[in-house]
């Protein structure tokens, strides 16, 4: 099966590459923009089926099929809520929603396979998604967190934070003046709300801010390790399987 991935965040396009090999679908590419991909279909055999983000860097997925006419199986892969997503299952289109759970995303790729029809019987009214696509289309990330204390409210600005990290079964904050709080929710929920330019998650138990980032060391096992500014608990490595993704994700 030929399965291509379009999506504009890298990392997120390599998490999902890796995810669907757990599933033995290889997807062997990986196009990143709208002017990307209409070349790339203009000049190659369309897949068999597309995992397709709705926002690119240089405006919606739609526009390639504007362009160029795409007959292959689509399963949109997206951050709008279920009210947004009644276009989809009008249109009898599969969807998951971001941060993908690979229980999900299993059910969906056995649900094509129980179909796998002849390429030409996928037809989507895509004028028709749009229109009844009725959140705005610019992804929304975390902001601020609201931190209980006592029977006062503390606010706390994502431009304050230098790193979330998990510890005896909780999760918790670290702010740029050394403090930590507690968390409701876990780092799988919060790393698909936060802005992925400006965090990113080096191991199962860090995502960090690229503000706090004071120095990088090479580690043991080709890994690395982070000195952050203030944060001075456990040691932050950065997993060997995360290093190329992390170095990508510096730029």
């Amino acid at each position: 099966m030929n399965v291509l991935i379009i999506e504009d965040e890298k990392p997120a396009a390599r998490l999902l590459q890796r995810k669907l090999l757990k599933l033995n679908l290889e997807a062997n590419t990986m196009l990143h923009s709208v002017e990307e991909a209409v070349e790339w279909f203009m000049n190659n055999e369309h897949p068999d089926l597309i995992f397709l983000d709705i926002q690119l860097s240089d405006g919606l997925s739609f526009e390639i099929f504007d362009a160029v006419p795409v007959n292959s199986a689509i399963i949109f892969t997206t951050a709008y809520d279920e009210y947004a997503l009644r276009a989809f299952k009008l249109n009898s289109i599969d969807y998951l929603l971001k941060p993908i759970d690979e229980d999900d995303l299993e059910v969906a790729v056995n649900k094509y396979r129980e179909r796998i029809p002849a390429k030409d019987s996928f037809s989507f009214d895509f004028d028709q998604i749009k229109r009844m696509l009725v959140n705005p289309l610019d992804k929304s990330y975390k902001k601020r967190f609201t931190i209980k204390m006592g029977q006062r409210l503390k606010m706390i600005n994502i431009e304050d934070v230098e790193c979330f990290y998990s510890e005896n079964k909780g999760t918790y904050l670290h702010t740029n003046d050394n403090r930590d709080y507690l968390l409701d929710g876990t780092l799988e929920l919060l790393e698909g709300e936060l802005d992925p330019a400006k965090f990113y998650r080096v191991s199962r138990k860090f995502i960090i801010s690229v503000n706090a980032i004071k120095d990088i060391v090479m580690y043991t096992n080709s890994r690395l390790k982070l000195v952050l500014n203030t944060y001075d608990g456990d040691e932050v490595i950065v997993s060997r399987e995360r290093v190329n993704d992390f170095r990508e994700w510096l730029g």
